[in-house]
């Protein structure tokens, strides 16, 4: 029988080698630091509304809109523009204020939402991740390293106090830094924390350093596919200005 004989060195070597081999558990190894700004054109591909109904109502009004030209700025801004129809409406994000604008029929809607967090949507609402995400709006806790991908799994939860217990559970490439599937859990309160819907994203494309998603397909609890988006027309860090946000 063969004896080994571990001395210090050996051992220290050892310990070294696994901690480096040991995967990030802090998310902000998983995000891009250099996502400022994006532009886009997200275009419903397809919609099975009687499986989208299963998500939920408001879910399912979002695919009426058949295409919006995107824009979003770091921190937290965010402008779309979409057409039912024949009517346009102006959608506005700054900060924690939320605007609906319809002038076709003189409606022009403000309200803070800045705890409400369901009504507060970000560029994590389209497949894209940022630094900004997790300072104050998401707490993220690492849950494991995927064995059949690799990606790094998340829960994303909101702090107490906005008094929202929804969670989403996240896989992320830590190669390009972007998500690749995500699980929505309801609020306990509502639907006892039930999945609602999940969402695969994929057709990933590098612009200006930053990898985007560009098509993402959304199945309800059922695990039926509901709808499919496609995002086009990147442009990347192009300098929008915060006035181009003003509500």
């Amino acid at each position: 029988m063969i004896k080994y004989v571990y001395t210090i060195p050996m051992i220290t070597t050892l310990l070294a080698t696994l901690i480096l081999a040991a995967p990030s558990t802090n998310i902000y190894d998983y995000v891009p630091t250099g996502f400022r700004d994006a532009t886009f054109v997200a275009k419903v591909s397809s919609a099975d509304f009687k499986e989208l109904k299963k998500i939920n109502d408001d879910f399912t009004q979002s695919y009426r809109f058949k295409q919006s030209q995107v824009w979003i700025k770091d921190p937290f801004m965010l402008k779309m523009v979409s057409t039912i129809e024949d009517t346009k409406i102006t959608f506005l994000m700054n900060g924690g204020m939320r605007q609906t604008s319809i002038p076709r029929s003189k409606i022009n809607l403000k309200e803070n939402v800045s705890k409400k967090p369901g009504k507060h949507q970000t560029q994590f609402d389209f497949g894209m991740l940022s630094p900004s995400l997790f300072k104050g709006f998401f707490q993220a806790e690492f849950v494991r390293i995927d064995r059949a991908t690799g990606d790094g799994v998340f829960d994303f939860t909101y702090p107490a106090i906005l008094k929202d217990t929804s969670r989403h559970r996240v896989w992320i490439d830590l190669e390009k830094k972007m998500m690749t599937k995500r699980e929505w859990y309801g609020q306990i309160k509502i639907n006892d924390g039930r999945l609602m819907a999940s969402m695969v994203y994929s057709n990933p494309k590098q612009e200006n350093g930053i990898w985007v998603n560009q098509k993402v397909t959304v199945f309800n609890a059922d695990n039926k596919q509901a709808g499919v988006i496609v995002y086009s027309g990147f442009d990347l860090n192009s300098g929008l200005k915060d006035e181009f946000f003003k509500i």
